[in-house]
This record gives structure tokens, sequence and C-alpha cells, in this order.
């Protein structure tokens, strides 16, 4: 198998990894009904060593690979009821770069605007007096973003995405909450994939469902401030350059350190993460988004 191929959809997906369905904490709390709010983002990732079915690749260019991106990210959103049931919808898009350096240098970067996600959850289950919560989430990504299929990085992934996430939270003792989240990922081709793939002309790209399990605890010191730890488990997500097979269905391990501080013109919040274990494509050896989300 040519390993240039191999590598070529770790590259790809760079965007991709930096808009994965990362809960906050409290995000399995069902909102209450008739309000709206907008939520600006800043996220910088960076990304090292490669690895090919857990094993280190430093052949040319992977010797010293150092890929950066930085995302800045709009969020608008606005509860309702449907039925008594609460929910929440929303439209997202990011104004991104990506920066490969190191032994990448020679590749270009990549900025512009981003994929539109736009996203609806419902609580079949809400019990605001014991803290108990169950929700139900839908994502849907268009490819809207910047796209140059001679490029090997681009802010755009040019296809489609979409997500299912359920979501479970409910209290452990006093003050400290448990939650857990799993969803899985569908893509639509991409069939302009050319420099990303590797080759001289476009092909396509096809890729197996992504499915990602988060679980952590949360806790609320007073009313002011409350901290969260996740841990992540990602698996599947291989892919399919023409009719070949890469054979880098992705194991990764991550973790995501939260402090969230509500103040009365907003709440921010502060994260930290990165990986912990890998199996195919770049570490994150770095992950930090400040956010801030108002009341409209």
């Amino acid at each position: 198998m040519n390993l240039r191929r191999f590598i070529a959809f770790t590259l790809w997906t760079l965007p991709s990894a930096a808009f994965a369905v990362d809960l906050q904490p409290n995000d399995i709390v069902a909102p209450l009904p008739g309000k709206s709010h907008a939520m600006i983002s800043y996220l910088n990732t960076e990304s090292g060593t490669f690895y090919k079915n857990g094993a280190v690749v430093s052949t040319k260019p992977f010797g010293s690979p150092d890929i950066g991106t930085q995302s800045a990210i709009l969020r608008v959103s606005t509860s309702y009821a449907v039925k008594d049931l609460p929910a929440i919808s929303y439209l997202q898009l990011p104004y991104g770069s990506i920066k490969p350096e190191g032994s990448l240098a020679s590749y270009p970067s990549s900025s512009g605007i981003g994929d539109l996600t736009l996203a609806t959850a419902f609580w079949p289950y809400a019990d605001r007096e014991k803290r108990r919560y169950f929700g139900v989430a839908g994502y849907f990504t268009a490819p809207t973003g910047s796209y140059n299929s001679q490029q090997v990085f681009n802010v755009s992934e040019n296809r489609y995405r979409s997500d299912v996430q359920m979501g479970y939270q409910q209290p452990i003792v006093e003050n400290l909450d448990g939650m857990i989240a799993v969803d899985t990922m569908w893509f639509g081709g991409n069939s302009q994939c050319a420099a990303a793939c590797f080759s001289a002309n476009n092909t396509s790209l096809n890729q197996k469902p992504l499915t990602t399990t988060q679980l952590g605890p949360i806790y609320k010191i007073n009313q002011t401030y409350t901290l969260g730890a996740s841990y992540f488990y990602v698996a599947g997500g291989a892919t399919t350059i023409g009719n070949t097979y890469q054979n880098n269905v992705m194991n990764t391990q991550r973790f995501l350190l939260s402090a969230l501080a509500y103040y009365p013109f907003g709440r921010i919040s502060l994260q930290y993460g990165r990986d912990m274990e890998i199996k195919n494509g770049f570490v994150e050896t770095r992950r930090f988004i400040v956010r801030y989300t108002v009341e409209l």
C-alpha cells in the first residue's frame, strides 16, 4: 500500500477533528424554553507525530510534522418546547486556518470560511428537581466552506456530514454530576479529492461511520463556577480512496478539562485537552478553547 495515500485521510480531515461534537459541562441539561443565545469560540490546536497502525512514521515528509489550526466559531441558538418536551436548535459557522510547519512546511496553508452546521436537540426525559436528563441530538454539516482540490489542506471537507448523539446526566453525590454521551457520524463522499488524496486527478474519497463515546464528572463549586473533565474514545472512520481501502481505522483516546464561569454579562468557558493514545493519524498535542456565551 502506498504510504502517501494512507496518510491522505488524516491530512484531509484535520478540520473535522477540530469541529468534533464535544459536549461542554451541562450541555445535557435541558434548556428553559424561549431563550436565544450567541456563542463565540476560539479554538487552537497543534498536531505532531504521525502514526500508522500504532507505529510512528518518520519517513519523508513526516520526520517532524507540525500542524496548527485556529478557528473562530459563531453559534446562534434558540430554545423552545415541542409538546412540552424541551428542545433547542442552532446554526454554527466557523472561520479558520490550517498551517503546516516543520517537515510539512512545503505544503501551502489554508484559511477561510468553514462548513455550516445545523443542529437540533430534544429531551424525552428531563427532571430538573432530581437533575436527571436524557437528550437526543441531530447534526447536519453542509460543504459551504473554502475548498481547493489542488491543496492538501483545506478548511472545508467538501462533503456532507450527519451525526446522531444521545446523552445522559445525573447526580453522583451532592454537587457532583456524571455524564455520558455517544454519537455516530456519517459522511458523504468527496468526488474532488486530488492533492489531499495524492492523486494527479480528482478521485473519490469515502469514509466509514465514526463513533465517539465521552464521559466524565461535572462539579459545581458554587453558583458561579463549574469544573468538568471528559474522557473520549473514538473508533471507526476507515476510508477508501477510489477503490482502495486504506486500512486506517481510528482508535483514539483523549481528554478535555473544562472550567466554566457564569456571570451576569454571560458565560465564559476555558477548555484544554490532548490525545492520550492514537492508532492512525497525527497525534493532537494541544487543544485549547475559549468560549463566550451571551443571552440575546
